[in-house]
C-alpha cells in the first residue's frame, strides 16, 4: 500500500533539488537604482514582470518601471535593500509555504488569490496586491 501511495505523489514532491535564485545584480546610478539582471530574476521565480513591480513599488514606496530585461528604481537602494526585497517577494508569493519547492502558482479562488503547490498539493493565501 506504501508504494501505491507513492505512485500516486507527483513527480515534484519526489525530487531532492534545490531551488537556487540568482543574486541580484544592482547598482546606484545617479539618482536612480538599476536591477541588471531582472529577467533572470523573473525566469527563476516564474512571475509576471506586472507582479513583481507591483509588489516591489509598495515594498520601497516609489516608482519601478521594467527596461529591456532591467528594472529601474527611481531612488538610491543599497544592494541588501533590493536582495531582502527580492527575499521577501519570494517567501511570500513563490516558495509552498508547506514544503519550501518552488513549483508553485497564483490563482484566484472564490475572489481570494491562492499559492497553489505542484509538488505537495498544498493551497495557501497570500496578500493581494
Amino acid at each position: 500500500m506504501l508504494e501505491r501511495a507513492y505512485m500516486s505523489l507527483p513527480k515534484e514532491s519526489l525530487t531532492k533539488e534545490r531551488f537556487q535564485m540568482p543574486a541580484v545584480d544592482s547598482m546606484i546610478q545617479g539618482s536612480k537604482t538599476l536591477v541588471r539582471n531582472f529577467d533572470q530574476l523573473l525566469k527563476a521565480m516564474e512571475r509576471t514582470e506586472e507582479h513583481v513591480c507591483k509588489f516591489l513599488t509598495k515594498e520601497f514606496g516609489t516608482a519601478v518601471s521594467p527596461d529591456k530585461g532591467k528594472l529601474v528604481l527611481n531612488g538610491k537602494f543599497g544592494l541588501i535593500q533590493v536582495t531582502h526585497a527580492f527575499e521577501s517577494y519570494l517567501k511570500q508569493y513563490v516558495l509552498c509555504h508547506e514544503c519550501g519547492k518552488p513549483d508553485t502558482h497564483i490563482m484566484g479562488e472564490h475572489g481570494v488569490k491562492m499559492l497553489k503547490c505542484q509538488a505537495c498539493g498544498a493551497m495557501s493565501p497570500v496578500r493581494k496586491l
